[in-house]
């Protein structure tokens, strides 16, 4: 098995994402397309991880562009596809649907509720770290997977075929230090109204990494 990794910016990696393939003893590779233009090839991606970034999939970009045609293949060949915040909004606009901008923005510390029973064994509460001002459509072939009383599109899943989470599950402790010394100034105009410290403090729920595992084993089962 083996894991491709897409990084949009550096103080977004995959956390928990990569503890869960260390776990299972996959192969793992991270690729970062906003600074090198490298992406990879279909033919040696199992399982296509595409992470949050800075940017919009509305951007005129030629690499947000191949990225997409790279999703596209991979649905060709029915490989599974995880997308997080401005990966979940490409897995989107690849289907031939909307991003645009939220009616509030959620920087921040917020709760999500399970809204599908697809995927099994997922907490009916989730409390994750929110980090967009945009939103996805939910494509007519997708099930709302989580949802707040913000903005119902907080997750889709697509059937075994891809799951999209508009927030973060996959950062631990270091890593939200790490979005918030690079990223703080983005909490200006947020609705949860939280500090940096008040974030960095927060206890990463044990559900997350939980609930992080649980939807990529049900990609590749």
């Amino acid at each position: 098995m083996r894991v491709n990794v897409l990084q949009h910016t550096p103080n977004e990696g995959p956390g928990s994402i990569q503890e869960w393939a260390d776990l299972h003893q996959y192969d793992f590779y991270v690729y970062h397309p906003y600074q090198f233009g490298i992406l990879p090839e279909a033919a040696t991606t199992d399982l296509l991880v595409i992470l949050g970034g800075p940017m919009s999939p509305n951007d005129d970009l030629s690499w947000i562009k191949q990225e997409r045609q790279l999703i596209k293949q991979l649905f060709r060949e029915k490989k599974p596809v995880l997308g997080v915040c401005f990966g979940a909004q490409q897995i989107v606009k690849t289907l031939g649907y909307q991003v645009k901008k939220a009616p509030v923005k959620e920087v921040g510390w917020g709760p999500v509720k399970l809204q599908s029973q697809l995927i099994n064994d997922l907490p009916e509460k989730l409390q994750v770290l929110h980090w967009h001002e945009e939103m996805f459509e939910i494509p007519d072939e997708a099930e709302v997977l989580f949802a707040n009383a913000n903005l119902q599109n907080q997750a889709f899943v697509l059937g075994k075929q891809a799951v999209g989470l508009q927030f973060h599950l996959e950062p631990e402790e270091d890593n939200i230090k790490e979005i918030l010394v690079n990223d703080e100034q983005y909490l200006s105009g947020s609705v949860f109204k939280q500090t940096a410290k008040q974030v960095i403090e927060h206890p990463v729920p044990k559900e997350n990494k939980r609930a992080m595992y649980r939807i990529l084993d049900y990609l590749i089962e």
